[in-house]
């Protein structure tokens, strides 16, 4: 009975994914709660310097992932949000269809920040935050 638990622990170890709010090397550090005001638009810069979020598509398991892990909201939650935003005249960060896309985005782009798995990550993004499924 204990082999059983330990492989299935171990088992469930193997099969978490590992992502990771990123953006070029240059970009200072930012806590959870930095990435939530970001991501919500409470504000658009850190130390004078404008923050450019990108979201995943909306039926993206990373970006359901990110939801749930770094903004704390559910998908009913933050549509809410958005559209109680959308008639104060506050947009969405932008959404890209690939985490290959926010990548080159965030090599062009100095002040973007987005998301995907850690091992999408090349070693010219700097990881700011990580969390696992």
């Amino acid at each position: 009975m204990k082999k059983i638990v330990v492989l299935s622990i171990f088992t469930s170890l193997l099969i978490a994914n590992e992502y990771a709010v990123v953006a070029n090397k240059e970009f200072q550090n930012l806590s959870k709660a930095d990435i939530k005001v970001i991501y919500l638009k409470k504000s658009s810069y850190i130390n004078d310097k404008k923050v450019i979020p990108i979201n995943l598509g909306s039926r993206d398991k990373i970006r359901k992932s990110f939801e749930k892990n770094v903004l704390n909201m559910s998908f009913p939650r933050l549509k809410a949000y958005w559209t109680k935003q959308h008639y104060l005249g506050h947009r969405p960060p932008i959404t890209m269809k690939s985490q290959e896309s926010i990548k080159l985005f965030i090599q062009k782009i100095d002040s973007a920040v987005g998301y995907m798995e850690v091992k999408n990550v090349t070693n010219n993004l700097k990881i700011l935050y990580k969390w696992s499924d």
